[in-house]
């Protein structure tokens, strides 16, 4: 028999990167909250790579900071080693990612939810979940607690159903040795949600004394570093130092000689793995004529000798893992601490969702994270507080936040989960932006702090230190423009020495700047006016005025976007009798139910030739009423 708990605003299910930045958002913004956990030691817990951020992930960290989020505080609380990544191309894509010690990012986290107001954390598993008629929810623990809530965010990453593949060793569970949520999905299944299964995998943990350092690749860290948060304003300093090492023909003959173990390989997983996160196996398969293939061995944290390897997942048996492994330079005589793993979980396809993360056919439900078919810490994370947001703005009857493609990263990833949908585990890269050149991550700040401080997530400090900012780019923008620099032979000798042409008459500073070969440190020695500005504040104004151009037919392609976004979709709309659109197409819209023209345009499978329909039928319609 259960017993009442009592009544909540917002229960969130899972602790995991994307809980609890759905319970802070919903905490910070007056909802009386509380965050249910399998494991209370798991709380923040990286079960896979113990960092944060990397390419287009960093832009996600730097995105969720700038709305009010925490991931981006607590890495740089728990950095061991930073580094900017893609420097050799352009600032589009740059990226930062910190190696992180797992552990105290873990202690971090789980410390700030229970110093937060308005937010109880609690072990409970949850077992069963089901709508009230009066549309608020009840959500049931495994102690026969059972709590009513006005909204639920769910949050189990790789929990549900999990189950542990090695070899031919397989059992329930979840990752790094926890229990899986054994109950969730029965429930699910029965108010109606579409499950499938996905899989996903972690490299060996090994013992960091058994490794060879003396012939591998040390990769130190960026200096001076950069944080991920615009909160952080004291200097971090790099703790530790990561390595690479290459696998060879050696290694491949033993992934080839016993290919037939692995789960993957026979038919015992199911479950579809990531496209660009595969097992070891699964690229040695994949590329055969590759000789070789890069691993990282990164620290797992100041206070532990466990060594990750990234590059190297696999569910082989752990023998044959441990005989690939040793095959490997600088692994000779290397000692597992914890074997590699593969993971089958359940979780939803995503185009049963909204833009707010809220289910279409379950008002107050929720999902984030890996339940919503995604991979990684970041894209999960992203999804948090974007569901938390708009969880506590239903509850207090606010508009809700949706954030578009155009504007963000987060929104890029959201638009491609509710409007693709996705077939294996989605993973955020640049390449999946149009936009990129406007969403740096280097601007970050400019794009979202407004959208944080309206929703009332960015403190009255940090606000006034963006304004500031702002400030400073505006005037240092409007100081190139107008300082001229005469051709002088100090000028025309820098100019030289770093190939590219004199100057015969007196040149503007940003135009001196919009050459590739030259920047702000460069031209210095004759920049004698120059104002003291924070390093990231010349950052920006060069990157404004080298990309000056691309920035503006991109800003242009973004308000043509926005033009057709505006064209609202009537939510009941029968696409089955709107005259003209093709069979696939109308099958599409209506598993999706775009909410406008500019989502229906992304949905594969409907064409120009539909949009057109569509837009006629709409204007059809607005003459009606």
């Amino acid at each position: 028999m259960n017993y009442d708990a009592g009544k909540i605003d917002v229960a969130v299910i899972g602790a995991g990167h994307a809980g609890i930045e759905a319970a802070l958002a919903t905490a910070r913004l007056g909802c009386k909250t509380c965050i249910f956990t399998i494991n209370m030691d798991a709380v923040g817990n990286c079960p896979c790579n113990p960092s944060i951020g990397g390419t287009a992930k960093g832009h996600l960290v730097r995105e969720i900071d700038a709305l009010g989020g925490e991931m981006g505080r607590t890495a740089d609380e728990a950095m061991l080693q930073s580094r900017m990544l893609n420097r050799g191309k352009g600032p589009a894509v740059h990226s930062l990612r910190a190696q992180i010690d797992r552990r105290k990012y873990s202690d971090i986290m789980k410390h700030k939810l229970e110093l937060q107001p308005n937010l109880f954390l609690k072990q409970a598993e949850i077992v069963d979940l089901s709508q009230n008629d009066d549309d608020t929810w009840r959500v049931v623990t495994r102690m026969n607690a059972e709590y009513t809530a006005k909204a639920v965010i769910i949050a189990t990453g790789t929990f549900l159903r999990g189950k542990i593949y090695v070899g031919d060793v397989s059992y329930e569970g979840g990752p790094d040795g926890l229990f899986p949520a054994a109950f969730l999905s029965d429930a699910l299944k029965k108010i109606g949600l579409r499950l499938r299964r996905f899989k996903t995998g972690t490299p060996a943990r090994v013992l960091k004394s058994s490794i060879d350092f003396s012939n591998l690749e040390a990769q130190e860290g960026d200096n001076p570093v950069i944080p991920f948060s615009y909160d952080t304003v004291e200097h971090k300093k790099n703790l530790d130092v990561c390595y690479i090492s290459y696998t060879n023909e050696d290694t491949k003959q033993v992934i080839l000689d016993n290919i037939d173990k692995s789960p993957l390989y026979s038919g015992k997983i199911e479950g579809i793995g990531p496209r660009y996160c595969p097992s070891f196996e699964d690229k040695v398969m994949r590329f055969r004529d590759k000789k070789r293939h890069q691993l990282f061995i990164e620290p797992c944290g100041l206070n532990t000798e466990e060594m990750y390897i990234q590059g190297m997942s696999s569910s082989l048996p752990e023998e044959i893992q441990i005989a690939f492994y040793r095959t490997i330079k600088g692994f000779k005589n290397v000692e597992f601490m914890r074997c590699a793993y593969a993971i089958e979980y359940d979780c939803i396809d995503p185009l049963q969702l909204e833009a707010t993360l809220e289910f279409q056919d379950f008002p107050g439900l929720y999902g984030a994270g890996q339940f919503n078919g995604s991979s990684g810490y970041e894209e999960a994370a992203a999804q948090g507080i974007v569901s938390g947001i708009n969880a506590a703005l239903k509850i207090q009857g606010k508009e809700p936040l949706i954030l578009d493609r155009a504007g963000s990263y987060i929104g890029t990833l959201i638009d491609d989960l509710i409007t693709k949908g996705v077939s294996d585990p989605y993973r955020m890269m640049t390449s999946r932006s149009e936009y990129r050149l406007v969403l740096r991550q280097d601007n970050a700040d400019e794009r979202m702090t407004p959208i944080g401080r309206k929703i009332g997530l960015i403190s009255d400090e940090r606000w006034e230190r963006f304004q500031t900012k702002e400030k400073q780019k505006a005037e240092e923008l409007k100081r190139a423009r107008k300082t001229i620099f005469s051709p002088t032979d100090k000028l025309n000798d820098i100019l030289v020495s770093h190939e590219t042409s004199k100057v015969e008459s007196g040149v503007r500073l940003s135009e001196l700047i919009k050459r590739p070969q030259l920047n702000y440190e460069i031209l210095k020695d004759i920049d004698v006016n120059r104002p003291d500005l924070p390093d990231d504040v010349f950052e920006s104004v060069e990157i404004e005025l080298k990309y000056e151009g691309y920035i503006k037919r991109q800003k242009a392609d973004i308000a043509e976007m926005r033009r057709l976004e505006v064209k609202q979709l009537p939510k009941d709309a029968n696409y089955q009798q709107i005259i003209g659109l093709r069979k696939e197409a109308q099958e599409k819209l209506e598993k999706v139910k775009p909410a406008n023209i500019g989502q229906a345009s992304r949905i594969s499978g409907v064409s120009p030739a539909d949009i057109s329909v569509l837009l006629i039928w709409l204007s059809k319609k607005s003459r009606e009423v």
